[in-house]
């Protein structure tokens, strides 16, 4: 007979906002506690619901939720309506769901679902994804239970809340952490340098702009080994296309692209924007990169970003407002004009990762767990369930 205790199978809400950089540790995490025998449930806005990558068992409900910006009152007292609505529909689904623990990722929709949790006494985590607390974990921060994080340090974090700090990392997606554990993919004298270029979920044009005038700058003898992937906004996909053609550089140009672990497994070289899941991407598998912050993010939050990573010697950022086609060539050129570089910034890159970060926060989210009678109930259950499977 095996002796060993049933897990206790608790359920969990996640809270965020609708964009990848929210959701996609939010996924990580659901399939983390998923595989350890929970129940799941996502809260997020309407946009959040059709983000691709949401695991086929978690269940996505849609509350509104009222972003409050700006000076106009009538903006603000509908925000809070919202958020007031978005905060009872929280409540209904908490008294059915019965979640041991509800965790927010930040953005403007996990507002309502973190302040009903609050209200019902129900334990809540925070995880905050960039180097900057945003403004919506800002405000919550003094109410949570836990604050996970994923870089050492996290400007606009409160000293006072030091003991509820859990450094953990940014949670990827399962198919990047698959890739940590392979190899650099090797970089010769006389071998492509294949060279990854994204700017986000909705593309960004300074990178459509300078990027292909930039790599025909580089000498010939690296100008001719370059293999380029770029994603675009479709709108500017045709003129980048005819940049690229110009130079006679040959690249593969998407405004979208299904397996994007598989084209970052294969680049020596990335170069885009500087977003919380980008830097936990790059850092997971280990690749050298130039990043160009987004300049207009919240509290420049992309700059902070990459400050851990470029002091690691695993990237080079370059501001927005200095980003050239002769500064990104001159960047590349230091990089890849010896091969030993870029496997040694590849590396660097690799040190910075966080491989457990998924399970970290799993198991911080799991010490909260349940109310002790709920997970009586719940293991005499689970016990019940394995003698009848003996018996039979």
């Amino acid at each position: 007979m095996n002796s060993t205790i049933p897990r206790v199978s608790r359920h969990y809400v996640l809270a965020a906002g609708g964009t990848g950089g929210h959701l996609i540790p939010a996924f990580a995490l659901a399939i983390e506690l998923e595989r350890r025998g929970h129940h799941v449930a996502l809260v997020t806005d309407a946009r959040g619901a059709q983000i691709p990558g949401k695991p086929d068992f978690l269940t996505a409900h849609v509350l509104p939720a009222g972003r409050a910006g700006g000076l106009n009152p009538l903006a603000w007292l509908r925000a809070g309506q919202a958020i007031r609505q978005g905060r009872q529909m929280a409540l209904r689904l908490y008294d059915s769901f019965q979640p041991s623990a509800v965790v927010g990722f930040g953005g403007y929709p996990a507002l309502p679902a973190l302040l009903a949790a609050t209200s019902a006494r129900i334990p809540t985590v925070l995880h905050e994804q960039n180097a900057v607390l945003g403004r919506v974990n800002r405000y919550l921060a003094g109410k949570v239970d836990a604050i996970a994080t994923s870089f050492r340090t996290v400007e606009r974090l409160p000293a006072r809340y030091a003991g509820k700090v859990r450094l953990v990392g940014n949670p990827v997606r399962p198919e990047v952490m698959a890739l940590r554990g392979a190899p650099y993919p090797a970089f010769g004298a006389d071998g492509l340098l294949r060279v990854l270029v994204t700017g986000g979920s909705q593309g960004a044009r300074v990178l459509s702009e300078v990027v292909p005038d930039g790599l025909a700058m580089l000498q010939p003898a690296l100008r001719t080994r370059l293999q380029v992937t770029q994603q675009c906004r479709a709108e500017d996909i045709e003129a980048v296309r005819a940049r690229y053609a110009g130079h006679d550089i040959p690249a593969e140009l998407g405004t979208y692209f299904e397996d994007m672990a598989g084209r970052l497994a294969d680049a020596h070289l990335f170069i885009g924007r500087a977003g919380a899941s980008t830097i936990a991407e790059l850092t997971a598998v280990g690749r050298p990169a130039i990043l160009v912050p987004l300049p207009i993010a919240t509290d420049d939050h992309q700059s902070v970003n990459t400050d851990e990573i470029v002091e690691a010697g695993g990237a080079r950022a370059i501001r927005q407002d200095l980003f050239t086609a002769v500064e990104l060539a001159k960047q590349i050129q230091a990089l890849a004009q010896r091969p030993g570089t870029l496997a040694n910034a590849a590396h660097a890159a690799w040190n910075c990762g966080y491989p457990q970060a998924a399970q970290d926060l799993a198991d911080l989210v799991e010490s909260f767990g349940g109310a002790p009678l709920v997970d009586v109930i719940r293991m005499s259950s689970a016990a019940q369930a394995v003698g009848q499977e003996v018996r039979a």
